[in-house]
């Protein structure tokens, strides 16, 4: 017999499994700029529909408390005002620190969800299979709120960008990690001391976090941000198995294998092992990139922007190369015009993009599109290198390692990384800010290369004087 408490189940379960499917579409339409924004939007009515649908159950199978329903509605209220207000207000330069804020909150949320399943649960009901995925929700997820805080302040300088290890830090990581997870078993042995080992396991996770992303370099926090990605992903998914809620399941494995999946590419775009990543110590961080006279590699050849616009505007092809230098001056509206002018002069005009080019995968591609730049424009390093040869000029702005020709050769910081072949064109142009060296602490050979030209300054006003001096030079 049917009962209206299993058509209610049934009902629950059908439209979760829609919003999962909802959400793998979303995915779907991420995979290319040109549908990305419809991937958000599906996405976004999938997990509308998710939590309506907890709404309705909640409704007909009703709440032991008033107050946890207001609780649960004023947290939904903050967290919906604070999505908003962070879509309307954060620069695109700071969306790299917004991502790691919101992996802190993704983590945290799938950790308590985890606990409050540990701690409420009577003692007869606590399952080892439930145990299992809760603990590990509460290991990963706590590991995921206080890495990404580090990874957040790291981008933002609150924490230095370089290295910060302690003497003998892999050994003490290891240590951690040990005893986290002889929390976690203890937690699965000893059910009736749930408490003392839940706050163990939690206290032990956190720490591990913490020391786990500040030995990690400046120069690797796009893989970090993958792999925290990564983290937030399955601890949302473990939680979503111990309190059997398939939407959580699936939303969560979706976003852990896209994490893993990217944070393998991008340390394959970096040619360092990913292990070798996680265990930290390369890159400078901001300091580095900032610091140096930059003149052990030989003479650097200054221009100027008139210089550069006569160049610009007598070429046949024309390949503009963003890094985040350009990310930090907010000059990509700047990069656009020109682009834009050079177009209309019938110019061949591209947008070289590395896939490390900016602090987050795809960081680029989107400060691009919000500026208008055609999605067609925009080549990655695979298609772009082949047509450095016949381009009459690259323009590389604010991009410095993945241009580094030392890439080419063993025995150097960024050996075997790919990078954009720019050396190869008949001129390159640099707009630099200084004349310091990268995140990865070595001198770029690009740059003391005799066919490239430094033009030093803020990118944003460099590109604005190039842009008047191509004016003048159009309207003569």
């Amino acid at each position: 017999m049917v009962t209206h408490a299993s058509v209610l189940d049934i009902t629950t379960w059908f439209v979760y499994v829609l919003a999962a499917v909802l959400f793998v579409m979303g995915l779907h339409y991420m995979n290319s700029p040109k549908t990305a924004r419809k991937g958000n939007v599906v996405s976004a009515v999938g997990m509308l529909l998710a939590v309506l649908m907890a709404f309705v159950h909640m409704a007909f199978t009703g709440v032991e408390s008033a107050v946890a329903v207001v609780v649960l509605i004023l947290g939904i209220a903050v967290g919906a005002v604070a999505g908003v207000w962070s879509a309307l207000k954060v620069k695109m330069t700071d969306m790299p620190q917004l991502v790691s804020i919101f992996n802190t909150v993704g983590g945290g949320a799938a950790a308590l969800v985890a606990l409050n399943d540990i701690l409420t649960a009577p003692v007869s009901e606590l399952s080892v299979v439930l145990l299992i995925t809760a603990g590990l929700g509460v290991i990963i997820g706590a590991v995921t709120f206080t890495g990404s805080l580090i990874a957040a302040g790291k981008l933002q300088g609150v924490v230095p960008g370089g290295p910060v290890a302690l003497p003998a830090q892999n050994s003490i990581n290891a240590v951690l990690l040990l005893a986290t997870f002889a929390g976690f078993i203890a937690l699965c042995v000893q059910p009736e001391q749930r408490v003392l080992w839940s706050v163990v396991t939690v206290l032990l996770a956190c720490i591990y976090g913490v020391l786990f992303v500040l030995p990690i370099g400046g120069a690797d926090m796009p893989v970090v941000i993958s792999v925290l990605n990564a983290c937030t992903g399955t601890a949302v998914a473990m939680s979503g198995l111990a309190i059997d809620n398939v939407a959580l399941i699936v939303a969560g494995a979706l976003v852990g294998s896209a994490g893993v999946t990217l944070s393998i590419l991008m340390a394959k775009a970096m040619n360092r092992p990913l292990m070798s990543v996680l265990l930290g110590g390369f890159g400078g961080g901001d300091a580095a990139a900032s610091s140096g006279d930059g003149e052990s590699g030989g003479t650097m050849r200054e221009t100027t922007a008139d210089d550069v616009a006569v160049q610009l505007v007598y070429a046949d092809k024309v390949v503009f190369v963003p890094g985040f230098g350009l990310a930090q001056a907010q000059a990509q509206r700047e990069l656009a015009d020109l682009g834009s002018m050079l177009e209309e002069r019938g110019i061949d005009v591209s947008y070289a993009i590395h896939p490390v080019a900016g602090r987050m995968p795809g960081h680029m591609n989107v400060l691009l599109a919000e500026a208008n730049v055609p999605y067609e424009q925009l080549v990655d390093l695979d298609d772009i290198n082949p047509q450095f040869p016949s381009t009459s000029v690259s323009l590389v702005v604010g991009a410095n390692d993945v241009t580094n020709p030392a890439a080419r050769r063993p025995g150097t910081a960024v050996s075997g990384m790919p990078i954009l072949d720019v050396d190869k064109s008949a001129s390159t142009v640099v707009i630099k800010r200084g004349r310091g060296k990268g995140y990865a602490g070595i001198e770029n050979e690009l740059y003391f290369d005799p066919h490239t030209q430094m033009l030093f300054g803020d990118a944003k006003a460099q590109l604005q004087a190039i842009i008047a001096a191509v004016k003048e030079l159009v309207a003569e």
